[in-house]
């Protein structure tokens, strides 16, 4: 049996909120910390690929530079077009996060545990 050991808190994200990794890639957010995120999405993300992810804010969308860490074949699904499509999670570290974007961070954690 393995503990995993983690540096910063991670929080579940039950309902699964919508996230977008930029320039096009729509995903689902599956746990949140200060450090990084877990996502689930359609379609591949290259491992060492910087891009940015936006998650929803409270006011506004909150967009971090990440690099996509892992990423693994979870599952496959129909579309509503009949095509069978990979379903992926990734996860993704922050790149250079400022003070500010980790109040927000915190903040966007706190409701997502609020909402549990």
């Amino acid at each position: 049996m393995s503990v995993e050991k983690r540096r910063v808190r991670r929080v579940r994200t039950e309902s699964r909120p919508a996230a977008r990794v930029r320039p096009s890639l729509e995903a689902r957010l599956v746990d949140l910390s200060l450090t990084g995120a877990r996502i689930e999405h359609y379609g591949t993300l290259r491992p060492e690929v910087p891009c940015t992810i936006e998650l929803p804010g409270a006011s506004r969308p909150l967009v971090l530079p990440v690099r996509v860490v892992w990423t693994h074949v979870v599952g496959s699904e129909h579309s509503p077009e009949g095509e069978r499509r990979l379903r992926y999670q990734s996860g993704l570290e922050f790149i250079g996060v400022t003070t500010e974007q980790q109040a927000v961070l915190v903040g966007i954690q706190e409701q997502y545990q609020r909402d549990k």
